[in-house]
């Protein structure tokens, strides 16, 4: 159940840290968000040290579909709804900004980028489609509603989003990561502001950076409530079609397609952390359907962690943390939404004026209906009477057939059989279940 992308990278290996150190700006996270953030600060010459607990790119990253696109779903009218027109627009430039900065950097690279138009489907809500490209035509970009698409069923249309990429991460990563002051199988065991303990020796620096996926300050910032985790699952199909694009439906519960070299990448299956979902078990199903002469040669799943109101959190990590600062939330957008947090937070640590600061803040209004519904989850969780239970925060665990592992449906994290940690926000993985 591995990735494609493990397949073809050959990705560059680092000491774990070994005595104590002191640095301008520490970094927590290996995944694309954390390298990105250690290339700009070395780019802008800052000194700055990155710890990874496991390899780097051994988490979320590495399961992405990678898509390079600031068509994150029908999201635009939502946003001109909940922030107004000019936060739209700042959203939009950033994850377009940030799809321009990975067609520069890729040129020099080998890392199989290519450009495609990005699409969104419906299967019976033209109604959607069409308040959507409104909405786009509010802000000044100019996306297209096709008639058809090349999909194994029937669509009402589509909103097109031309010029959007796709590439290799793995291979991006690898050539990014080269020469950077990573420290690998360092884990953090304690953080607080300017400090933080790992197994090999004590870090100081004056700015701290966590970018490992779901933050892991439980006392600050309210992250388990403003936060929960959701499960995509993926098969890559030989002798399947092209399809010419990167499609994904509007409905949260729907398909994703795009073709990666003479492999097509179809997900789906979701579901919340801890929930039950299709997963694979309705993948291949639908594959034996609408493909039948494919041949299944890859499944993997990725976990992705969702903010309130679609939008990341970047920025300091709350208003009583000075000198630390957070990138989560990344809406299963991660690629693109990464760039733009890297950007911000260089410029954060550098004290420059960013135009995005107030747009990502995570002190930003909280009130919003996904809270109440992270809050009846943790509840349930807290209340259901059976073991196994999360060390994180006490929530009972819920068996994953389909994976073989422990899920807790409140914050996401994961557990093998033995009860080793698979996921965080929990952090103890010498519990056994």
């Amino acid at each position: 159940m591995e990735p494609i992308w493990l397949r073809s990278a050959r990705m560059p290996q680092f000491a774990p840290l070994r005595s104590d150190l002191k640095t301008d700006v520490l970094i927590i996270g290996g995944g694309i968000a954390g390298i990105l953030c250690a290339w700009k600060l070395k780019q802008a010459g800052v000194d700055y040290a990155l710890v990874e607990a496991d390899r780097i790119s051994s988490g979320t990253t590495k399961g992405t579909t990678a898509k390079i696109t600031s068509q994150h779903g029908l999201i635009y009218h939502k946003l001109i709804r909940e922030f107004g027109v000019e936060q739209a627009r700042l959203y939009l430039e950033a994850n377009q900004s940030a799809l321009e900065e990975y067609r520069a950097l890729c040129r020099d690279m080998d890392c199989d980028f290519v450009e495609k138009d990005a699409f969104v489907y419906s299967r019976d809500n033209r109604q959607k489609l069409e308040r959507e490209l409104a909405a786009l035509e509010r802000l000044g970009f100019a996306a297209g509603l096709v008639e058809e698409v090349p999909l194994p069923f029937p669509t009402v249309g589509a909103v097109r989003f031309e010029r959007q990429a796709q590439f290799h991460p793995l291979k991006f990563i690898a050539a990014l990561a080269k020469g950077l002051r990573i420290f690998e199988h360092t884990k953090v065991l304690e953080l607080s502001p300017g400090r933080a303990v790992t197994h090999g020796g004590i870090i100081s620096a004056e700015n701290i950076i966590v970018a490992g996926h779901f933050p892991i300050l439980n006392k600050h910032g309210g992250y388990f409530l403003k936060l929960y985790q959701h499960r995509t699952y993926m098969l890559a199909l030989k002798n399947a079609p092209d399809v010419r694009g990167m499609y994904l439906d509007e409905d949260k519960k729907g398909l994703t397609f795009r073709n990666e070299g003479d492999l097509l990448l179809l997900g789906g299956g979701s579901h919340r952390t801890g929930r039950q979902g299709g997963g694979w078990r309705e993948l291949a199903r639908l594959a034996g359907q609408w493909y039948p002469a494919a041949r299944e040669t890859a499944r993997w799943a990725a976990q992705d962690c969702m903010s309130l109101d679609s939008v990341p959190y970047v920025g300091p990590y709350s208003g009583r943390t000075s000198g630390l600062y957070v990138a989560s939330g990344f809406n299963k957008w991660g690629i693109t939404s990464s760039m733009a947090a890297a950007g911000l937070l260089t410029d954060l640590v550098l004290k420059r004026d960013n135009p995005y600061e107030a747009l990502f803040s995570p002190s930003r209004r909280i009130l919003r209906p996904q809270l109440a519904l992270n809050g009846l989850e943790a509840v349930l969780g807290l209340l259901t009477p059976t073991v196994p239970r999360c060390p994180h925060m006490g929530c009972a665990l819920k068996y994953n057939a389909a994976e073989h592992s422990w899920d807790c449906p409140c914050h996401g994290s994961r557990f093998d059989e033995s009860g080793a940690l698979i996921d965080n926000p929990a952090s103890d993985d010498k519990k056994r279940i």
